[in-house]
């Protein structure tokens, strides 16, 4: 590979870290090119990108963004493959678990994932990640929590105007 062509992948690279968000380094080695193949189709069937980069390029990527990614140095190592997500965080941990639990398999391995410039490492994350909401569900929750005690007083006030129309009747009858 010339410098010029790892130049071009670096610059690929820095944009698409900039682009997403949410972006998981996975450990894929051992698979076959048709398990890769599948893996690479689930992901783009779920609106994530599945892309196989060399560790170097990975590194030199994150420097020039001026990223911190010494926490990440020792999982850059082996066989490295990215998942980038615009959207939901979670959403590469529920395609890696979707993947193992169709193919009765336990790779790929978490190696680690960047949320939001945070990184979180290694497999023991990946159950806590698959289970992490995204913005919209959080949002989602919270209105609904917010309109739920309007709902009673308006449901309670509606359910109250017949019994009070009923008492009132009642007294006036007697």
């Amino acid at each position: 590979m010339t410098r010029q062509e790892k130049a071009q992948i670096i610059d690929e690279l820095k944009d698409k870290f900039s682009k997403n968000a949410h972006y998981y380094i996975t450990d894929a080695s051992g698979l076959s090119v048709a398990q890769i193949n599948n893996f690479r189709r689930l992901c783009f069937t779920k609106g994530v990108e599945y892309r196989v980069f060399k560790n170097t390029l990975i590194k030199k990527a994150l420097d020039e963004m001026n990223t911190d990614h010494s926490l990440i140095d020792d999982q850059l190592k082996g066989f490295s493959g990215v998942i980038f997500s615009e959207e939901a965080a979670n959403v590469p941990a529920k395609v890696i678990t979707e993947y193992r639990a169709k193919q009765k398999m336990t790779k790929p391995l978490l190696k680690a994932a960047s949320i939001d410039t945070d990184f979180i490492i290694g497999e023991e994350n990946l159950k806590m990640l698959s289970e992490l909401k995204s913005k919209q569900e959080l949002i989602g929750e919270v209105i609904g929590l917010l309109q739920s005690p309007a709902k009673n007083v308006v449901s309670a006030l509606l359910s109250g105007k017949n019994t009070i129309g009923g008492l009132v009747k009642a007294l006036s009858e007697r």
